[in-house]
């Protein structure tokens, strides 16, 4: 790196300014890192907001690009790229990894609900989830109503019991056996629905024991570190939701205040007004939105099974009439920083005074 404007200005120190567009970065920013060279981000949206202010124009290229993140750079709008340990790191690709599986669940789910509606509808008169383990078992024994048509309802049973521990009864064989032999479904192309819907059950089963293997690796990974064991001992929290934020967030001991995580993750709330308009307040999507997306869940599980956070939020609806989830997760993101920073089990009786709250 040439050294030369740094001398001829009496500065001490360089200073590297990246957008974090893609995944190119991130090589380069820790090469520079391990070399002792500060390295900073600037936020995308910013840089195409500020593009338009060096020349009223709304052109682009790398060269104007370059000049509207060093100018951003000069006058400090930057955040510091500081990264992560080994057991951070893993929680972060794993997560990012769970998404993608989940995505791709999901959508087979749908597509085999889809298939159901058009070649056997009546199976959701047995099986209310056509997901669930007798549904799937179904499908993959005598997929179409053309099949089960011309079979007796205990020799469907007799299938059944050889693919689950526990079966549907005679009850639901017989209502199968009865509602195929007035099947509405579709009955053409026999061969190439089954074909599709086997190719769906082989996606689906892949995803299913992916998502258990990530699962086991993100409670392997937390183990790893020291103040995890602590915040899993909330009731309500659980280690999905805890690998999501610490794999967002990093370690949480080095923020200096829970409110540091709010701003990390951009989660606050934004308003437009002018004069005597204004605006709807909503919050600001800008940020780490995995991480948003993982406070607010993790809230809101424990608004359903955590007894303090049940009766905070109840309190609010009732009395103060607030947006209350939005304040419990200020409250959770101030709590979970607090633990990991003094490394201190979960307190129910610091959450909130309960006396009060009673009263």
């Amino acid at each position: 790196m040439d050294s030369t404007p740094k001398t001829t200005k009496g500065l001490d120190t360089e200073i590297v300014g990246m957008e974090p567009t893609g995944h190119y970065w991130l090589n380069l920013s820790q090469w520079l890192y391990d070399r002792n060279i500060d390295v900073v981000s600037v936020n995308p949206h910013l840089v195409k907001k500020n593009k338009e202010n060096r020349d009223n124009t709304q052109s682009k290229s790398d060269k104007k690009d370059a000049l509207v993140i060093a100018d951003m750079v000069k006058n400090g709008y930057y955040s510091f790229i500081r990264p992560t340990t080994e057991a951070f790191e893993k929680l972060r690709v794993l997560m990012a990894n769970r998404d993608s599986i989940v995505k791709r669940h999901v959508s087979t789910a749908n597509q085999i609900h889809r298939w159901v509606d058009i070649i056997f509808p009546e199976l959701r008169k047995v099986f209310k989830n056509v997901t669930c383990k007798g549904a799937i078992a179904t499908l993959r024994l005598f997929p179409t109503p053309k099949e089960i048509r011309s079979m007796e309802a205990m020799d469907i049973v007799t299938e059944w019991r050889k693919m689950m521990k526990r079966q549907p009864g005679i009850k639901k064989a017989e209502a199968l056996v009865k509602l195929a032999k007035k099947s509405v479904g579709n009955d053409k192309a026999h061969d190439a629905h089954k074909l599709h819907l086997k190719q769906l059950l082989e996606e689906f089963d892949l995803a299913t024991n992916q998502l258990e293997v990530v699962d086991i690796e993100v409670s392997e990974a937390l183990k790893s570190i020291t103040f995890s064991d602590k915040l899993l001992n909330i009731k309500g929290l659980t280690s999905i939701m805890l690998g999501g934020i610490l794999g967002e967030a990093g370690d949480l001991s080095q923020f200096a205040h829970g409110n540091s995580l709010l701003r990390h993750a951009i989660l606050h709330l934004v308003e437009a007004s002018s004069g005597k308009w204004k605006g709807q307040i909503v919050i600001s999507k800008r940020g780490r939105s995995r991480l948003r997306r993982f406070l607010y869940l993790a809230t809101m599980c424990l608004v359903m099974n955590n007894p303090e956070f049940r009766e905070i939020h109840a309190h609010n609806v009732q009395v103060k009439k607030m947006k209350s989830i939005m304040k419990l997760i200020g409250k959770f993101s101030r709590m979970i920083v607090g633990i990991a920073k003094r490394n201190e089990p979960y307190c129910a009786e610091q959450v909130h005074p309960l006396a009060p709250l009673a009263a």
